[in-house]
């Protein structure tokens, strides 16, 4: 048997395989003449970069390096962008009442340090616009009051005015007076925090929100009484976390005027929206 295999002819066996090795090598040339370069187009390396430095995998022919596709972020645009403030608002509701409770005390401890690890802009935004509509609703009431006890005859009539001047008036001090601390203290060479300064200013408005409530009682002299005291309030709260934050540096009349403001916002409420 072995013989027979041996005597076999294999002349025309050798003879086939350069035949079918033309035969791809001119199949692959006629496929390489078809394709069609694009522009743009991305070519794999193969196999994978498994072992190489930094084990990137596939890697793409004609790919700028890593170290170009990071580019720098723009502060501006960040600032512009809404996604930079997601983790402002970042809170529940536990931390939001425990700081709300904490701006009722002005002696109750230092607010910037409770704040510290996340200050917020929920107090800010909310509470402001309870106050604009605490005011607009309570202010117009209590001049119905006013002119009810004066005259019996009077009837009920909403003042849209009150809504307008109390979205400009408590917007703008909640947002303006913050801004220009931070602005002032830089330039003194202080260290600030627009962030903290924003949520701190915030949540000094919170007793306002209550003695909204006390203010539509139709007397003229518990109005007055009122009032001062919750600005006393408000104020000592701002001016005394206010000189913790920046103890060390003698910025007294910093601490005075914002002590003023705060008297000024509920002396401005009071003859206003409860005269």
């Amino acid at each position: 048997m072995e013989e027979s295999y041996t005597g076999l002819s294999t002349s025309h066996l050798l003879g086939s395989v350069p035949a079918v090795i033309a035969e791809e090598n001119n199949t692959t040339n006629i496929m390489l003449m078809n394709i069609h370069v694009v522009p743009g187009a991305n070519m794999q390396i193969f196999p994978p970069n498994n072992g190489g430095a930094g084990g990137r995998g596939y890697q793409t022919l004609g790919s700028p390096p890593e170290a170009f596709e990071q580019q720098p972020t723009n502060n501006w645009r960040g600032f512009f962008s809404v996604s930079s403030y997601t983790q402002y608002f970042d809170v529940d509701t536990d931390v939001v009442l425990s700081r709300l409770i904490s701006s009722l005390n002005p002696f109750g401890g230092d607010f910037f340090s409770t704040i510290d690890a996340n200050p917020d802009l929920y107090g800010l935004i909310w509470i402001a616009t309870t106050l604009v509509f605490v005011l607009a609703s309570f202010g117009n009431l209590a001049t119905f009051l006013m002119k009810k006890h004066a005259d019996n005859s009077t009837s009920w009539s909403f003042d849209v005015s009150y809504l307008n001047m109390a979205a400009c008036s408590i917007y703008g001090y909640a947002i303006v007076v913050p801004v220009a601390y931070y602005f002032f203290l830089q330039y003194m060479g202080s260290n600030a925090s627009l962030i903290r300064f924003w949520c701190m200013w915030g949540y000094s408005l919170t007793i306002f929100i209550i003695s909204s409530f006390l203010l539509i009682i139709p007397v003229e002299i518990l109005r007055w009484i009122i009032i001062i005291l919750t600005g006393v309030a408000s104020a000592s709260f701002v001016a005394l976390n206010l000189r913790s934050y920046i103890e060390g540096n003698d910025l007294s009349v910093a601490i005075i005027a914002a002590f003023f403001l705060q008297i000024g916002l509920a002396v401005f409420i009071k003859v206003w929206f409860f005269a």
